[in-house]
């Protein structure tokens, strides 16, 4: 099997991982405070980066840089991951899957309000495309005490996904000044000090002998598979393929969200899911467009839930 064969299944299988994590959480909401999962998710990440750091060698950090870490650990670890979780435990799968595709497109709106860039009508076009799709499923909500709580977890949800888009936004230029792993493993390190003292009571109250068989297993795929796992084999595909190859993968994401979900009788796929998820493809597509090569790296790297996952 040559390299390209093996990326592509390597971004097959990640986002296959991010669109089964959406349901494999949604197992855990009976049994762990959403907090508590994240710091155990967050530590047990941290402590593999860093393991992972000692066999890589790099550069010694810059002071303004650590300064730097330290504020991505509030996008991208507290914020990220705290609002994901709790949204996700308070919505459903097939709601949080289609609004973290919209990740790109803010993204690209960021970069055009604070780093000024070109905003052609293209992008324009596609930035409104998108946001009318993730807004859609926003306010065509059911009615009753059940409408509410999904309203609100859609929108910690979306919240959670402007945090990870202004992180991406920021990390990129020590992506090209540190190694990976380097800036990663301090990012996960001042996150999990900032999610502590969020979690704390929940982490007491976990009740583990509740805890069967299958919910272990779901709590290793979101602690080790949907973060670690799926972070290396993404970074691994793209030494082989261009990221304007790699983006298409995001589109997988709400479909298999939907495929698990629906299988798993968590939710039920409708008209206003469908109609949200094809505009905002289509703003990506249209936004997409009207980027350089190199600019596109940014929507690949949004494909991961969060942590894209």
């Amino acid at each position: 099997m040559n390299k390209i064969v093996k990326a592509h299944l390597a971004l097959l299988t990640v986002n296959l991982i991010y669109g089964a994590n959406y349901s494999i959480v949604k197992k855990l909401e009976h049994y762990i405070d959403p907090f508590a999962l994240v710091l155990i998710r967050v530590v047990v990440t941290m402590v593999l980066f860093w393991v992972t750091g000692l066999l890589v060698r790099d550069k010694e950090i810059e002071k303004k840089d650590f300064r730097k870490m330290m504020l991505l650990g509030i996008f991208a670890i507290a914020l990220n991951q705290l609002l994901f979780i709790k949204g996700l435990f308070m919505g459903n799968a097939i709601n949080a899957a289609i609004i973290m595709i919209f990740s790109p497109i803010v993204v690209i709106l960021i970069e055009i309000l604070f780093l000024k860039e070109k905003a052609p009508l293209i992008r324009i076009a596609g930035i409104v495309t998108g946001t009318v799709g993730a807004f859609t499923l926003l306010l065509f909500k059911p009615a009753g005490a059940s409408g509410n709580s999904l309203l609100i977890g859609d929108i910690l949800i979306l919240i959670n996904c402007i945090s990870w888009s202004i992180y991406m936004v920021m990390v990129k230029p020590l992506m090209l000044k540190y190694k990976t792993v380097t800036v990663v493993k301090w990012v996960f390190l001042w996150g999990s000090m900032y999610v502590l003292p969020f979690a704390w009571s929940g982490i007491r109250a976990f009740n583990i002998s509740g805890m069967g068989g299958v919910e272990w297993a779901c709590m290793a795929y979101v602690v080790v598979g949907s973060t670690f796992i799926a972070y290396y084999l993404n970074t691994y595909a793209l030494t082989e393929l261009s990221a304007s190859i790699a983006a298409t993968y995001i589109y997988l994401q709400p479909v298999i969200a939907a495929l698990f979900a629906i299988s798993m009788k968590q939710d039920s796929l409708d008209s206003v899911k469908i109609v949200s998820a094809l505009l905002i493809i289509i703003g990506i597509y249209l936004v997409s467009r009207s980027r350089k090569p190199l600019e596109k790296v940014a929507i690949v790297e949004v494909s991961s839930e969060s942590d894209e996952d």
